[in-house]
């Protein structure tokens, strides 16, 4: 129950904002780590946004929150430590090089996988970051690391 007595629907709760600190803090470490509703997200500053995504790599589970962030095609992209794979920041979309076999003088050109990793909205209020998990209802790949024996982060409890 809620303190005004009223009986709170559990998917709202899932879905409803959770403060992970603050504004200052994530602008001198560009980037913060937080469970969400039992789910663990990075959320990242870079250049004055706010992106925040599941913890884990798609590919294999690899720690995000410890990969650097670099440009492709002019698209910010956290890349994965161990595989290397990149996800841009503001999409989840997965990244990768593709070029022409028949035509040994083409150059690489980066293409899209689709979206491969969950992205959260991230909101700032009076110098407070909150995070609110996504939605959306189609199943990413990343969703398959968020849960249950991947968790990297350990909660007091």
């Amino acid at each position: 129950m809620d303190p005004d007595g009223s009986v709170q629907d559990p998917e709202d709760k899932e879905y409803s904002s959770v403060c992970v600190g603050r504004e200052d803090d994530i602008k001198k470490s560009e980037r913060m780590t937080a469970v969400v509703h039992d789910r663990e997200v990075v959320i990242f500053y870079h250049r004055g946004e706010y992106h925040a995504m599941d913890i884990r790599c798609y590919h294999s589970g690899g720690p995000l929150h410890l990969g650097e962030i670099e440009d492709f095609d002019g698209r910010p992209c956290i890349v994965c430590p161990w595989h290397k794979y990149k996800i841009t920041l503001a999409t989840g979309e997965g990244l990768y090089q593709s070029k022409n076999p028949k035509d040994p003088s083409a150059k690489p050109k980066w293409c899209s996988k689709g979206i491969k990793q969950r992205i959260h909205r991230v909101t700032v209020d009076n110098g407070n970051i909150y995070v609110t998990l996504s939605k959306e209802p189609f199943k990413c790949d990343s969703d398959f690391y968020a849960t249950g024996d991947f968790k990297v982060i350990r909660s007091s409890s």
